[in-house]
């Protein structure tokens, strides 16, 4: 049951990056910042990102021995967590890499914003404020820019 909660949390947060990547990977990074703010604060600081969750608070595996390295099988949960993490980098990623970024500094930013959001979300709660939020985004946006060139004119030669 928590691994079908984990897909439906991630494919939602898939869904809305797809839609705001169309305009490229600012707007992407605007709009899931503006979905984890949207989630914070209309839960009152008590509900963030399930994704989130799930990896911080591993399940027990079942027959397993909570969760030891190397020892038997991911939970179906975890599992998902991670599927969904590996989602949105790649998306993010994907759209870097059309607007310029090269492919390997497409992939680690990708995986910069995601981890920075997540923490930042994790922070933003424990704090009660948006304030980890407010400060990431900016940097990440600006991290983004320097990283692309703008969207190509349509019906331009270049």
């Amino acid at each position: 049951m928590a691994a079908e909660a984990v897909r439906y949390a991630g494919d939602r947060v898939a869904a809305g990056l797809r839609r705001a990547l169309r305009q490229g990977p600012e707007a992407g990074l605007g709009a899931y910042l503006d979905l984890r703010r949207t989630v914070i604060l209309d839960g009152g600081f008590r509900v963030g990102c399930p994704v989130l969750a799930v990896a911080v608070e591993e399940p027990e595996a079942p027959g397993g021995d909570g969760g030891a390295e190397g020892a038997g099988e991911r939970p179906a949960a975890l599992e998902a967590a991670a599927e969904a993490f590996d989602t949105w980098q790649s998306l993010l990623a994907s759209s870097l890499r059309e607007y310029g970024t090269p492919p390997e500094q497409a992939g680690q930013l990708a995986v910069l914003i995601v981890s920075a959001v997540e923490g930042a979300v994790a922070v933003c709660r424990a704090q009660r404020s948006t304030a980890a939020l407010d400060a990431v985004g900016p940097q990440l946006k600006a991290l983004v820019g320097a990283a692309t060139n703008p969207a190509p004119e349509k019906g331009s030669d270049t």
